[in-house]
């Protein structure tokens, strides 16, 4: 297996093209429970170019009706990268600080669960900014938002068969 570098710019250059429009080529789920990981992935995808096709816990998009979970779900996104040991992007959990452009961030409420993603497309005075779907995003201070919980996902890189 090959290991490749993360290309964060391709990564942040999508973010900005998509952040306030929808790519045709990708379902838009805003209205059934979300838009925000489709686009992280997408976004980080478009960082990558490669996806993981194992069934059931890779990370994929076919389409609205062929696609892992990881592809749509928090939770299951934040799984697939931080154990990812096979084809595609690879991720740690690290504190805000070491957060680049092209990782994303995950927020969430006291009770545990995290229901947010979005990308982390600049800095600016000592705050990160963010992309995002569902609420459309670009350049947001990521403190605007209201979240109990935080944690960053730093894309270590991408591996190809």
């Amino acid at each position: 297996m090959t290991n490749l570098i993360y290309d964060r710019n391709l990564a942040v250059q999508y973010a900005k093209k998509w952040a306030f429009r929808r790519n045709p080529a990708f379902y838009d789920f805003s209205n059934i429970g979300g838009d925000c990981t489709n686009f992280a992935s997408q976004c980080i995808f478009a960082g990558t170019g490669i996806m993981n096709y194992t069934p059931v816990t890779g990370w994929y998009y076919i389409s609205a009706n062929d696609r892992t979970a990881s592809w749509t779900g928090v939770e299951y996104l934040y799984n697939f990268l931080t154990g990812n040991e096979g084809e595609g992007p690879y991720a740690k959990e690290v504190p805000l600080s070491e957060l680049e452009i092209g990782d994303v961030v995950q927020l969430g409420r006291e009770t545990g669960d995290f229901y947010h993603t979005p990308v982390v497309v600049g800095f600016s005075r000592g705050q990160i900014l963010v992309a995002a779907h569902s609420y459309n995003a670009y350049n947001k201070p990521l403190f605007s938002y209201n979240f109990d919980r935080v944690r960053g996902l730093h894309i270590l890189g991408v591996r190809k068969n």
